[in-house]
């Protein structure tokens, strides 16, 4: 239903092209908003300019408005405009004369404000908590080249910054079971403990609906070895602010219970990752002296930054701010990079110190993958790119 709803948008859109970019339009505006070639005005076709908008336009279709933004090539509803019962209303003078002062309803703010809209579920590994469409499907795929740091060491350009060599390649999908809760399901390969994760999601507060800022709270399971050993269980709080609607900033504060080091395989890629048991003295698998397990909290913050209308520049950190040391991490994950946004589709490239992209280890880096305490130093960047799609 939805896809013929867009079709038959896109069809009055095209006649209103052909219309309001006709020869006749080129010349000084007819009087009362009519076109003097064919007579028709935006309200008989169901078009509403939005005012103070240069992309965005309201179509009305079976009842629905839809909001369609022609720089973001996003077509969403509008939630309905409540009635109002005209014996409610004041015939007075004095009454005519005083401004509304009902606050806008959701169409109105969506329309008007400027909202920085996500082109990813991710910023580069920090979550956006962007509010999925109801009944939307994303897929999402997210590669890591940890084996070759891209600033440092010989021969750099043959290899492409580190793009011939070994990736650490994750893919997952995200279902909007309504407008405001959401479900996910996630995993990385054996290079990294073959992890699945599992995922709920629910938005609390979006700006699309008039609220000062953005806030999720998201709760996953994450399971090593196909979801056989090692379990951390993680709680998540999303909060974000646009700057206008060319910036967002982001803060993603996160516990994590029985957390697990960040360990690369050193074995056969058939071979199960080491269990962790959080009563055992050390972790099994790496020379470094750190635990199998620990309860840790830690904060993401990014910033995401339009540079054009579908070209954005990314940054984050991830400090670990309690326990850290025990699963190996003295510095914390950081990445930047630039984002292509594309109707339903983003393409995410830059350089980061951490190989992880789930929950769980996206705060670890590439020390302990490596077994190198020097690894995770800014000369040990090496390449990453993600990979969003919306396919309904």
């Amino acid at each position: 239903m939805n896809r013929v709803i867009r079709k038959c948008i896109g069809a009055q859109l095209f006649f209103i092209v052909l219309v309001f970019c006709s020869p006749a339009f080129s010349a000084e505006p007819p009087a009362a908003g009519l076109s003097p070639a064919t007579g028709i005005s935006p309200a008989e076709l169901g078009v509403t300019f939005v005012s103070g908008s240069t992309s965005q336009i309201l179509v009305q279709k079976n009842g629905k408005t839809y909001i369609v933004d022609a720089a973001t090539h996003s077509i969403h509803e509008a939630e309905p405009v409540p009635s109002v019962d005209p014996r409610t209303a004041s015939s007075s003078k004095e009454g005519m004369q005083q401004p509304s002062q009902n606050p806008p309803t959701p169409a109105e703010a969506t329309a008007n404000s400027n909202v920085y809209e996500a082109g990813d579920d991710l910023v580069f590994s920090v979550p956006t908590g962007r509010r999925l469409d109801r009944h939307g499907f994303y897929i999402n795929f997210t590669h890591r080249f940890p084996y070759s740091a891209a600033f440092s060491g010989v021969a750099r350009g043959a290899i492409l910054d580190g793009l011939d060599d070994i990736s650490v390649s994750s893919f997952g999908f995200r279902f909007g079971v309504t407008s405001k809760l959401s479900v996910a399901a996630y995993r990385s390969p054996s290079l990294i403990g073959r992890p699945i994760e599992l995922m709920a999601a629910y938005n609390l507060l979006d700006e699309h609906d008039g609220q000062p800022f953005n806030a999720a709270v998201r709760f996953s399971i994450d399971g090593q070895n196909n979801f056989e050993r090692n379990f951390t269980e993680i709680f998540e709080l999303i909060v974000s602010k646009s700057i206008t609607h060319r910036a967002q900033i982001y803060a993603v504060p996160t516990v994590s219970i029985h957390n697990r080091p960040l360990l690369g395989s050193t074995g056969a890629v058939t071979d199960p990752p080491p269990f962790q048991p959080c009563g055992a003295a050390l972790a099994n698998g790496i020379s470094l002296n750190v635990r199998p397990c620990a309860n840790t909290v830690s904060l993401g913050v990014a910033l995401a930054v339009d540079v054009r209308p579908t070209v954005a520049l990314v940054a984050e950190t991830i400090p670990t701010l309690t326990n850290g040391t025990e699963l190996g991490i003295h510095r914390p994950a950081y990445a930047f990079g630039i984002q292509k946004k594309i109707w339903r589709h983003a393409f995410t490239f830059g350089f980061t110190n951490s190989p992880g992209t789930t929950v769980s280890q996206r705060a670890g880096t590439r020390a302990t993958y490596l077994d190198d305490p020097t690894a995770d130093k800014p000369s040990g960047m090496f390449v990453g790119f993600d990979l969003t799609r919306q396919t309904r």
